[in-house]
């Protein structure tokens, strides 16, 4: 079972999950552009502190079964692009970085178990109106199922059917 978002206060937000290892091959997934575009989106990502990150969204090509964006994020159908910077850089245990301009900053940290790996991520300096809050606890629960499911050689889920069965659990849980 996956476990839900938590919000730590009302502008971060954290989440964990287990990935099957090793180490580096999460790590790639995470910094190779290609392997990112299987779960996040894939565009430039500076592998040094003060790198510029560029991540381009197209959701609905996250899985073979490309569901269209509801109404309400039809705007993002076309593909989006996220620029940040890279503030933490340290192979193959921790990625920081900026997440647009307004929206804080992500890190993964990634630390073994055995033969897995457990990834911890942080957003940090989130808005505090209850639609963002939902719509970023949705995002990043979807994106790190469809990581789960690729990690794991399962076929990866659409991604906006799961965002918006997420988004209206989320809606309840932080209402």
């Amino acid at each position: 079972m996956e476990k839900d978002v938590r919000f730590e206060d009302a502008t971060t937000l954290t989440v964990e999950r287990t990935l099957p290892g090793p180490i580096e091959r999460v790590w790639a997934y995470l910094t190779d552009p290609d392997k990112r575009a299987r779960w996040l989106g894939g565009g430039v990502l500076g592998q040094f502190v003060g790198g510029a990150v560029e991540i381009h969204f197209r959701h609905q090509d996250l899985s073979g079964d490309k569901q269209p964006a509801p109404e309400k994020y039809r705007h993002l159908e076309d593909g989006a692009t996220l620029t940040g910077t890279i503030t933490r850089f340290e192979p193959p245990h921790v990625l920081a970085h900026t997440w647009g301009d307004n929206e804080g900053e992500v890190t993964f940290e990634l630390t073994e178990d055995g033969d897995q790996v457990h990834l911890l991520l942080t957003h940090r300096k989130l808005p505090t109106d209850l639609d963002t809050r939902t719509s970023v606890a949705s995002g990043w629960h979807t994106h790190l199922g469809i990581l789960v499911e690729d990690l794991n050689g399962q076929a990866r889920s659409a991604f906006w059917p799961r965002h918006t069965e997420l988004e209206a659990h989320y809606r309840k849980v932080l209402a």
